[in-house]
């Protein structure tokens, strides 16, 4: 789940893949504004094939590991 999510910051993002652990916060140290993480799940979705993502959910998601889990416990249901 990590790499396939990984691969997809990389390539929205324009990153290297060292750059992006499952610490990495996405206002701190990739510096993205609200619009660039809703852009990145909006891929999110498109990859996993998932439903749109509640605005709540959307407010919590401040690193590569809120998005992991995320998807690891909507996948498990």
């Amino acid at each position: 789940m990590f790499d396939r999510l990984k691969d997809l910051i990389v390539n929205e993002l324009g990153l290297e893949e060292n750059q992006v652990s499952l610490d990495t916060d996405f206002f701190n140290d990739l510096h993205c504004d609200s619009l660039e993480v809703i852009e990145l799940v909006n891929s999110m979705e498109e990859e996993f094939e998932l439903e749109e993502v509640p605005e709540e959910a959307l407010a919590t998601f401040r690193t590569v590991g809120d998005l992991v889990k995320y998807l690891e416990d909507i996948t498990e249901e």
